[in-house]
């Protein structure tokens, strides 16, 4: 199959603006249209929108081309009427098509991680081809550990471009989110009411674009972890400014949705309720914290924790896999507990860099109990691969300093940031403890713990009438998307180099037998049993 780069460009484009559609439906029915000023968040909305929908249609159908082609098919139209309806002006219409203008040069991929021909791609291509099965999780180890990357990934199975837009979803988060970040930056330079957040806002955007490049190392841990930085700064909004109340828990519920259906184990984000209780119980009382659950979002975030853990029910005969005390062992399709624990200490044991594709320490069991792991772990791990990203984040760190740091002093101002700071630091010790890998959350956390002081002393140190400082942030922000267009142009060079690679001609990724394996296994046992 040749898929040439126009065809690309074009099914790109109207799954943006599809999904966009679905977030201004959305937003309609649940008026919240004036409370969400942002196109970045009604993407985000259309995607949890079409999490909840995937997830519950795929009980009972398969998501194939006919009905990817009319669900998306339905989204343009949402736009198209809707939007002429909606708040937004042209402007933020342009901004959209810029953005995902720019960010059309990360989708053109050929070589995929390692673990998206194991599992990603055969979990969403399996969900094209039939409705769910009960008990799938022995086919594969990805299959125990369901992921709405792979169910949103299942709805962008289209005519004539298939199953080559499986890395939309990732996408759709990084460009949704660079919209949010982007109009939080802009809104508050436009009217010169800078603090501490804006510098955060300014880190965590150039932090993901020069970091999270490559579009095809995302896989469902990325994307999480960008809308982590998010989700910290509406939190922050929350309970240190005077907002809306009602929006910014909201915000909070989606991107906290959106952040656990990803990846199960970030569960361990609801801490971040924390904050919201010590909110409304310090500026009411006790019982005015039910206004939590008053919210209408509060009804979609239950049932999507319910659609996972029925999903993750039907998949293994656990609520939350691999977390052996939420499993149901007596089910004809569970797994046992013993087997389930296993594999817990084996993602331990991985994590903590005892073991790989070439090599496993002896006595797994005592390597991954209490500190046995450290030396090693600094050793195979820590050096090179969180020694340079830690440096590469206090370089960025040092670099945003010597721009707007000034001996000029702003009024001290007591922000609510140790509350916030204790539940990453708590997070961190669960992270370093269990799983201190960064793709199991360590870039955002180990980031976000460098960025918040960087950011507080910026605003305690920075010229307020500085003639400059609006041309100081788009400098920045231009470097960043000078160093994110330069690092995929190199990368595409380099793919054309080693692997052929015909981003002109052949836009796709690369695909071969071991893509389609798990599913060959499907069919046989389908064909067998006639199911």
């Amino acid at each position: 199959m040749s898929l040439n780069i126009y065809s690309y460009f074009l099914f790109y484009f109207v799954i943006v603006f599809s999904v966009v559609g679905y977030g201004l439906f959305f937003t309609h029915i649940t008026n919240t249209s004036n409370i969400l000023k942002n196109f970045g968040y009604t993407g985000l909305i259309g995607l949890f929108f079409l999490v909840i929908y995937s997830y519950l249609s795929s009980f009972f159908l398969s998501h194939n081309l006919i009905h990817n082609a009319i669900l998306v098919s339905i989204g343009i139209f949402f736009y198209l009427y809707l939007s002429r309806k909606s708040i937004y002006k042209k402007k933020e219409i342009f901004l959209i098509v810029l953005i995902f203008l720019v960010l059309f040069i990360s989708i053109l991929i050929f070589k995929t991680h390692d673990d998206f021909p194991y599992y990603h791609f055969a979990y969403s291509y399996y969900l094209t081809q039939s409705s769910s099965h009960i008990g799938i999780g022995p086919f594969n180890h990805g299959f125990r550990t369901p992921s709405s990357i792979f169910y949103l990934n299942s709805l962008f199975y289209l005519p004539i471009v298939k199953y080559y837009m499986f890395h939309m979803p990732a996408l759709l988060i990084l460009g949704f989110s660079n919209i949010i970040l982007l109009k939080k930056i802009l809104n508050n330079i436009k009217d010169r009411s800078i603090n501490f957040l804006n510098f955060f806002s300014l880190l965590s955007i150039l932090f993901v674009n020069i970091f999270f490049y490559r579009l095809g190392e995302h896989g469902s841990d990325r994307s999480a972890q960008i809308l982590v930085f998010i989700l910290l700064i509406e939190v922050l909004l929350l309970i240190n400014f005077k907002v809306n109340n009602y929006k910014q828990v909201v915000k909070i519920y989606i991107l906290i949705s959106l952040i656990i259906s990803l990846k199960a184990f970030y569960i361990l984000y609801l801490l971040f309720f924390i904050p919201l209780i010590f909110f409304y119980y310090q500026k009411n009382n006790l019982f005015n914290i039910f206004k939590i659950i008053q919210n209408q979002f509060f009804i979609f975030f239950i049932f999507l924790m319910i659609l996972l853990m029925v999903t993750n029910f039907f998949n293994t005969g656990c609520l939350l896999y691999p977390v052996s005390i939420t499993c149901f062992e007596s089910l004809t399709w569970s797994f046992d507990t013993n087997l389930v624990a296993q594999m817990n200490d084996w993602y331990e044991q991985w994590s903590k860099a005892g073991a790989g594709p070439n090599f496993r320490i002896e006595n797994p069991q005592q390597y991954i109990a209490y500190f046995n792991w450290v030396s090693n772990w600094f050793e195979m791990y820590f050096f090179n691969k969180v020694s340079d990203f830690i440096a590469g984040s206090f370089f960025l760190s040092i670099i945003i300093l010597s721009v707007f740091y000034s001996k000029i002093k702003t009024q001290k101002k007591n922000y609510k940031i140790l509350l916030i700071y204790f539940i990453l630091l708590i997070l961190f010790i669960e992270w370093f403890y269990n799983h201190p890998s960064l793709r199991y959350g360590g870039y955002c956390l180990l980031a976000s713990m460098i960025f918040l002081p960087v950011s507080i002393l910026l605003e305690k140190n920075f010229d307020i009438n500085d003639k400059n400082l609006k041309n100081k942030f788009l400098v920045l922000l231009i470097c960043g998307l000078v160093i994110f267009l330069g690092r995929n142009l190199n990368r595409i060079n380099q793919e054309q180099k080693i692997y052929g690679y015909k981003p002109i001609k052949d836009t796709f990724y690369n695909l071969d037998d071991r893509h389609f394996e798990v599913q060959k296994e499907f069919n046989k046992l389908i064909s067998n049993f006639n199911i």
